[in-house]
């Protein structure tokens, strides 16, 4: 598919915010950048997702892969493996698609992960809520509905605009 939007080059103060806050000028970016200001403030917020966050960066990262395969976002699930694999999500990555029936799942990240299904296709019922609930504090909670509900987005936009990772460097 052909990218919707021009990719737009970054100038020096805007690599300069993305480097600041851990991130590089991938062509996600480069197409937000046709409106400055929105780009400035995904940035911010997808750092806090990453580096202020404290439920496990391994978990986090296994929520934003599954709701690529849920969204068919094959640029979020490239820009995601590596960071995962980091993070020590390790086999859980080949085994995510069956979670629910594998054993390399714990409780933990079962909850999270019905949770992030859940908000994806736009319902968290009772019973998801009340499972994640039980397992992880409001503050975890929080953590891990926002994160999802960030990544639905990013999921969309890059679908929407049709944003191309062809000959973009992975992680």
């Amino acid at each position: 598919m052909t990218a919707r939007y021009p990719l737009v080059e970054l100038d020096p103060a805007t690599l300069e915010h993305i480097a600041e806050r851990g991130g590089r000028p991938i062509n996600l970016y480069r197409a937000l950048a046709n409106q400055p200001a929105l780009l400035g403030a995904w940035i911010d917020f997808a750092s806090a997702l990453r580096y202020q966050c404290g439920t496990p960066r391994a978990l986090r990262e296994l929520l934003i892969l599954r709701i690529a395969q849920l969204c068919r976002s094959d640029y979020q699930w490239l820009q995601h493996v590596a960071p995962a694999r980091a993070a020590g999500a390790g086999e859980r990555i080949e085994a995510l698609e069956g979670w629910r029936e594998s054993p390399l799942f714990s409780p933990r990240e079962r909850a999270a992960l019905a949770l992030a299904e859940a908000i994806t296709g736009g319902d968290v019922d009772e019973p998801t809520h009340a499972a994640a609930a039980a397992l992880f504090d409001p503050a975890e909670l929080t953590e891990l509905v926002v994160t999802s509900g960030f990544y639905c987005m990013v999921a969309r936009t890059l679908n929407a605009m049709a944003v191309d990772a062809g000959g973009e460097p992975v992680v």
